[in-house]
């Protein structure tokens, strides 16, 4: 089951919109997200978040307050949609703001549980959890296809069929992951700790 979260950041590109239209899955806005989708025509069902960013009343009947700030809105979202079931979570409004939002933007991908592919639409390309729980990552990539893989959690990473392999090192967030190069072959992707694919869209 899939479900599109819309966050409170940039609108997204013209082609993100008809792409989330086409999905056919339900639209939930996170907090001030909700605002900004409707003024696109979007259906929004509800409403997830502090609702810090939005006029309640406007969302009457369609709002799930998540009041814990332990966790960013996206954080709690993203949990709150897994616990329903959801196994696939898309997420889009997610880029703009200060550079703080966006790196907790990927942080919420490592507070989430197990248990659903996680990916977060931006303008040219896509950021993809990978979480232990879930097994080898495997997709291919064409040769001098450009795609990056950072650890976000904690742990060895095994990376193969790329121009730059890894067997089992002990990688940490850093600037070791960027840019390695598909070879025309399946890339398989996995870690001891939740790591972060970026590639085209």
């Amino acid at each position: 089951m899939r479900g599109v979260l819309w966050c409170n950041g940039s609108i997204p590109t013209e082609s993100v919109v008809k792409w989330v239209l086409t999905t056919g899955a339900p639209v939930f806005g996170v907090d001030g997200g909700a605002d900004k989708a409707n003024d696109l025509g979007i259906e929004v069902v509800e409403v997830l978040g502090d609702m810090d960013s939005l006029d309640e009343s406007a969302w009457k009947g369609r709002t799930l307050p998540l009041k814990d700030q332990t966790f960013s809105d996206l954080a709690k979202s993203i949990e709150e949609l897994i616990h329903r079931g959801f196994n696939e979570i898309e997420i889009v409004g997610a880029d703009g703001g200060d550079p703080s939002h966006i790196l907790g933007n990927w942080g919420s991908m490592n507070d989430a549980p197990s248990g659903a592919r996680i990916r977060i639409h931006h303008e040219e390309q896509v950021s993809t959890r990978i979480h232990p729980d879930e097994g080898e990552f495997s997709a291919e990539f064409e040769d001098g296809e450009l795609f990056s893989v950072f650890s976000i959690g904690t742990g060895k990473v095994w990376i193969s069929g790329a121009r730059w392999e890894v067997d089992g090192e002990n990688l940490v967030l850093s600037s070791r992951g960027l840019h390695n190069e598909g070879a025309g072959n399946i890339v398989k992707i996995r870690g001891e700790g939740v790591l972060l694919l970026i590639s085209k869209r």
